[in-house]
């Protein structure tokens, strides 16, 4: 059957870890259904899937009841499942989460009760000679051990979900790039930049840095937008690899979406340092060099980003000055680890980051899972991390959906 005429029952924009796991969730309980993935690109997970900290989280950070907590949670343990049985490399390193001030200190506790709220398992306080014990360079007056954090390779994993797509009958139709999405009597079309069209039954969009476009494309509201931050890894040059033996993070600052810039293990051996977070001139520009004028239109004329801008600015030039200059970034390090020096530090990769904001600037918390009303079309409309860690959760999730509605 020609793709230009190709029927499905259920279709999913975007093969990114998410949607693919949506494709395979469904295909595993209606293994007589046809189901289709639609992704823009050559290859699956290029993107946020393919351009992250390889971190399986725990969820301590996360609003009890949210659906970042919830589904975080289900989704780790479905996730280390996934690679035991892939045979994918995951490492329960565990994460010390560091507090070098005493302003810090006073947050730990509170951080302490809302992972315990989550009920995150293995959880406890460390004092400076229990830190010294775990990570001998580094430096803390106090910190929370979480010893169920892990590390894999999100690559492999959305890799692996591709082929347990194909090996069910379903199929990854990649270079198709949606640009319209129409209701019908019989299902919704969706037609692709080079005149290519397949019609379903069902759709879910799982569009990434695209969210907000492909939501509106689908009938969705305008709001809320994506915001693209971009995030640089550094690397610690291989002779000391073994200085950082366990994820450490800075103690979080509640009224920011991100979470600083941590030292983290990797599969491959490496450590990643990073990432920053400062606003990228293109939704899918790794480098400062790449810029997309209609996206930086968008961010910049778009209410809630200046409302953003004008609440965190200083923060803002804060990022800034780490991501241009490696010496403003190496003296944050050092409060961490102080023998760290310039030369210690590698370039390492960049991600793309789709921050949902509202058109208030408020920062999109929650994952944002919409469905519309005739129940033929659900949006993910915000999927930040703990997407990668969530996604098998996230998947069973919108089958519920799809089932309910």
């Amino acid at each position: 059957m020609a793709l230009e005429s190709a029927r499905y029952d259920f279709g999913v924009v975007g093969a990114g870890i998410v949607g693919l796991a949506v494709a395979r969730e469904v295909l595993d309980r209606h293994p007589h259904s046809s189901v289709a993935v639609f992704e823009k690109e050559a290859v699956v997970g290029l993107h946020q899937s393919g351009h992250n900290s390889g971190v399986i989280h725990t969820g301590i950070y996360y609003q009890p009841g949210s659906l970042r907590a919830d589904l975080c949670r289900d989704g780790a343990a479905r996730m280390k499942a996934y690679c035991s049985a892939h045979r994918i490399p995951c490492l329960e390193l565990g994460k010390i989460i560091v507090a070098t001030r005493s302003d810090e200190v006073d947050q730990l506790r509170p951080l302490l009760a809302r992972g315990r709220a989550n009920r995150i398992q293995g959880l406890e306080l460390l004092t400076s000679q229990d830190i010294r014990r775990l990570e001998p360079h580094l430096n803390g007056l106090e910190a929370i051990w979480s010893p169920r954090t892990a590390v894999t390779d999100f690559r492999l994993v959305t890799s692996a979900l591709s082929d347990d797509v194909r090996l069910a009958g379903g199929r990854v139709v990649t270079r198709f790039a949606v640009r319209a999405i129409t209701r019908g009597s019989d299902g919704v079309e969706i037609r692709a930049a080079d005149g290519r069209r397949a019609r379903v039954r069902r759709l879910v969009t799982c569009a990434g840095l695209q969210a907000d476009r492909v939501a509106v494309m689908s009938g969705g509201s305008r709001h809320p937008a994506v915001i693209p931050f971009r995030g640089a890894y550094w690397l610690l040059r291989p002779e000391l690899r073994g200085t950082v033996r366990h994820l450490v993070y800075p103690v979080p600052d509640p009224t920011l979406p991100f979470l600083g810039v941590h030292f983290t293990p990797q599969v491959s051996g490496d450590v990643s340092i990073g990432p920053n977070a400062v606003l990228a001139l293109a939704r899918e520009g790794y480098r400062r060099r790449n810029v997309n004028f209609r996206d930086v239109a968008s961010s910049l004329s778009y209410p809630g980003m200046r409302a953003l801008a004008a609440t965190h600015w200083r923060s803002g030039l804060r990022e800034f000055g780490r991501d241009m200059f490696r010496r403003l970034l190496l003296k944050d390090l050092q409060r961490y680890l102080p023998g760290l020096t310039v030369a210690d530090l590698v370039p390492g990769p960049s991600g793309v980051r789709a921050q949902a904001v509202d058109r208030d600037g408020g920062l999109v918390d929650d994952f944002v899972i919409d469905a519309h009303r005739d129940g033929r079309v659900l949006d993910v409309r915000n999927a930040p991390s703990p997407a990668a860690t969530a996604s098998l959760a996230i998947a069973a999730t919108i089958a519920d959906a799809l089932e309910a509605s």
